[in-house]
């Protein structure tokens, strides 16, 4: 549908556990619900090859693709929400990555150069991730990164990830956060303030901030993250607790959360959504 694929990059800051694979699939769902093609990619840090020897207990109940891939949970809720199977090209992990390497360093494929993180690993995860899009024909990649920013082991995917939009005129960040709420209606802003200073740090501006709370985002919440995190004030969204998360969906979109989408990948933003089922 599109000419040229686009990207969108779901990162979580503050703390783990807040739903970034439930987010990112309930915005795929809103991207698909208006015919285009989208597919996610999910990246775990942890050094282990895939997922299926780690106890459930620590991780998470373990997840196998129709081609056998065993991966991590959120890639059943990405096949539930999406209604069909993914491959497990979709599946980077920090293992992967550096079996990869270390294999083309013993061939010799780097010829005698120093094999660095930059540039060889992150230009063999943005090779992973184009070559993702470009064989599925996607018009938008929705790459999920693991863990929280300013994690050790998921630096070097950032990284990646600001080149790549350094690279392309078409990737849009999209930051999960946490909003406290220390007493009902005193929202605490700071920590997003702070999460966000890192994530610029780090060479990555979000476009769109999510945060999840214990009560919705007041006026006064949202013009602070605004402010101080550098993003529209029509680009800060609630992420609210709901009884399933299928109700997820229709809660961003209610909120407008396409438009802003839309807006900074040039989509068309008069095309309505699907949602009947």
């Amino acid at each position: 549908m599109t000419e040229k694929t686009k990207f969108i990059v779901v990162a979580g800051s503050i703390m783990s556990g807040l739903g970034k694979g439930i987010l990112a699939s309930s915005i795929a769902k809103l991207l698909q619900s208006r015919g285009y093609n989208v597919i996610p990619i999910k990246f775990d840090g942890y050094l282990n090859v895939d997922c299926g020897t780690m106890n459930p207990f620590r991780h998470g109940e373990v997840f196998v693709l129709d081609d056998g891939t065993e991966v991590d949970m959120d890639f059943g809720t990405y096949e539930r929400f999406l209604n069909f199977s993914l491959a497990g090209n979709s599946s980077i992990t920090g293992g992967k990555l550096f079996q990869k390497i270390i294999e083309k360093e013993r061939k010799g494929d780097y010829l005698g150069r120093d094999v660095q993180f930059v540039p060889h690993l992150t230009d063999e995860i943005k090779g992973r991730i184009r070559n993702v899009g470009k064989e599925t024909n996607a018009d938008i990649v929705m790459i999920e990164v693991g863990g929280t920013i300013g994690d050790l082991e998921n630096g070097y995917f950032l990284e990646a990830m600001r080149q790549l939009s350094f690279e392309e005129d078409n990737v849009l960040f999209i930051q999960l956060t946490y909003v406290p709420s220390l007493s009902p209606g005193e929202l605490k802003t700071k920590p997003t303030q702070q999460a966000t200073r890192l994530m610029q740090s780090l060479g990555i501006q979000p476009n769109i901030i999510i945060c999840r709370e214990q009560e919705p985002l007041d006026d006064d919440a949202k013009k602070k993250i605004s402010l101080y995190c550098n993003v529209k004030e029509g680009a800060v969204f609630d992420d609210p607790m709901v009884k399933t998360v299928y109700e997820l969906p229709l809660v961003l979109e209610k909120q407008g959360i396409y438009k802003a989408i839309a807006e900074n990948l040039d989509l068309d933003q008069k095309k309505e959504p699907d949602l009947k089922e």
